[in-house]
């Protein structure tokens, strides 16, 4: 059966939704480092998350995320479908701690039950039949395998392809091959990997990666650098909000420059010890990693720790990590995007876990011209600046 064409507004439905990174993506309508980014034609119409942490800050963002339907139960008790909108597109960040490196990477096979969350994913799709679905998640699940070794993707891949509805319809999609996009390309200002998965209703045209560059506004490609992420940030919420390092972190981050080797060996917990033993047998770039302000800044984890992710401060006299608005701005959320959680240390979760709102942005934008066609693209001429908006846009 031929999909129904879509309304030029688009809906979206969007599960494991965090603090709203990925929607306020899909939404537009928001400024980074300069770069003003216009409203797409999506709309959010529900938005799941169990998370409290997440859901404290996207409710406290309604100015930019809309006033649609929160839903903060566990999604695998959802049954009533009849009560969940109509929508579009549906979206899910799915739990990625099951597949990252800075997790366990138990896979599919993860003890809580993470790794298997994607089985609500196709609940949704089998009770609502969207056009469109995306998924996002960490490198590691390029390398995760199903149980009998199939690799986690393509399964995946395989059972949205074709998919028997619950009234016992067979829809079937054309799923675009999963992809490893580097955040650093669209415009975020961050060395951060991710893969998307994207599947388009047939009938409709497919999903092209390759047209995403289209839609990168190219005065976010010279703003990545962390010259250029850190200033100004003095007096912008959350910029007061700062995790203060444990006693040993702060003994290695007395005599980092750089990185970890400029710590005395003398000075080093055993473990770490034992570590620049064997230094060969590691690979950890971002362990106790200072980026130069000349640098793009590295992954941005849930846990924040200097262990795993560049979250110290590139002047060395400042002996800290990122505050709360400084690694919102890494991940490329707006100024005034506030950041609500029950201690500092779920703040710094929250973002680690979002999906950068400028990725997704060029991922939305890509999307529409596939369930509308080029002519429904927004036409755009952009200059903006902190302080003037001069912007002509015909959506």
């Amino acid at each position: 059966m031929k999909p129904p064409k879509p309304d030029k507004i688009l809906r979206v439905c969007s599960l494991f939704t965090g603090c709203g990174g990925m929607d306020l993506g899909f939404i537009g309508g928001f400024s980074h480092l300069g770069t003003y980014y216009p409203k797409t034609g999506f709309r959010i119409v529900f938005a799941n998350d169990f998370d409290p942490d997440a859901r404290m800050t996207y409710l406290a963002n309604r100015s930019f995320l809309g006033d649609h339907s929160y839903d903060d139960r566990d999604v695998r008790v959802i049954t009533d479908f009849d009560q969940i909108p109509d929508f579009d597109v549906l979206t899910a960040g799915f739990p990625c701690q099951p597949f990252s490196s800075a997790g366990n990477r138990e896979g599919y096979s993860d003890k809580h039950g993470r790794g298997n969350l994607f089985e609500e994913v196709e609940r949704f799709i089998q009770h609502k039949k969207p056009l469109a679905i995306v998924l996002e998640n960490v490198r590691g699940i390029l390398s995760s395998k199903m149980p009998d070794g199939t690799p986690v993707t393509e399964e995946i891949s395989k059972r949205i392809a074709e998919v028997k509805t619950d009234d016992g319809e067979l829809i079937r999609y054309k799923v675009s091959p999963p992809r490893l996009l580097k955040a650093s390309d669209y415009g975020v200002p961050q060395q951060r990997y991710r893969v998307v998965i994207v599947a388009v209703r047939d009938g409709l045209e497919p999903f092209y990666f390759e047209k995403m560059h289209k839609y990168v506004r190219k005065e976010s490609i010279s703003n990545r650098r962390l010259k250029d992420v850190l200033t100004s940030v003095e007096g912008l919420p959350n910029q007061d909000e700062i995790w203060d390092f444990s006693p040993q972190q702060k003994i290695m981050v007395e005599h980092i420059i750089r990185s970890w080797k400029d710590v005395p060996y003398e000075l080093l917990p055993d473990r770490f010890k034992r570590i620049r033993d064997q230094i060969k047998r590691y690979r950890a770039p971002n362990f106790y990693r200072r980026f130069s302000w000349d640098e793009i800044a590295g992954t941005i984890t849930a846990s924040a720790q200097p262990e795993n992710c560049g979250i110290l401060h590139p002047d060395i006299k400042q002996k800290r990590r990122f505050t709360i608005r400084e690694v919102a701005r890494i991940q490329s959320f707006p100024d005034k995007f506030i950041f609500k959680a029950r201690n500092v240390q779920q703040e710094y979760k929250v973002i680690g876990n979002a999906v950068p709102p400028v990725l997704a942005y060029v991922v939305a934008c890509t999307l529409k011209e596939s369930l509308l066609g080029e002519d429904e693209m927004p036409i755009c001429s952009v200059k903006y600046s902190t302080t003037s908006k001069s912007l002509s846009c015909r959506i």
